[in-house]
């Protein structure tokens, strides 16, 4: 990447581990950002919404176009000198593939928020943003932690344990990894 190009960060991990609140206040940091929810873009299917509590074929086909359409976006929005943050919980390897067909690979920098699995759980435990009982996702978290754990080991892939700091240090951390 090169200084007059505009990063694309790309933050996943685990439920409950702060990637929207890590997106936007990382985003604040430049003149010109850019947040794409890829979870937003999924929701945004008003006929047929497959839910990823029940994981079915059509579920990994809505999670694949919405990350294909957020690599779209981050194109656009790149390209007027934005600064990117997708985020959600995205497969490593597909996001990569998306990013390479819109020419962003490069510019890509991969952030697994992984914190300790009980500490996630309460954060999902206290949280007011979702209009659900989110005791229903306890379970998902413990099978999602051992594929955050591998995700992270993925080369070009930066892992930061952000249990025990703030969304300022998480992010200086992020910010420390792009330069």
């Amino acid at each position: 990447m090169t200084e007059a190009e505009s990063p694309v960060f790309v933050i996943t991990g685990q439920l409950s581990a702060g990637k929207s609140t890590v997106a936007r206040t990382l985003l604040d940091r430049f003149p010109l950002g850019y947040h794409i929810d890829v979870d937003g873009i999924r929701e945004m299917v008003s006929s047929g919404l497959a839910s990823p509590l029940e994981w079915t074929d059509e579920t990994s086909r809505q999670f694949e176009l919405a990350v294909r359409a957020s690599a779209a976006l981050a194109r656009v929005y790149a390209d007027a000198g934005f600064a990117v943050a997708i985020e959600g919980g995205i497969d490593p390897e597909l996001v990569e593939a998306a990013l390479t067909e819109h020419g962003l690979r490069d510019r890509m920098v991969g952030v697994v928020l992984h914190p300790r699995l009980e500490a996630a759980l309460e954060r999902n435990r206290s949280r007011q943003t979702k209009d659900f009982d989110t005791s229903v996702l306890e379970g998902v978290m413990r099978q999602i932690d051992s594929d955050v754990a591998r995700d992270a080991a993925r080369p070009g892939w930066h892992e930061i344990d952000n249990s025990d700091e703030s969304i300022e240090s998480t992010v200086q951390r992020v910010l420390s990894i792009a330069r």
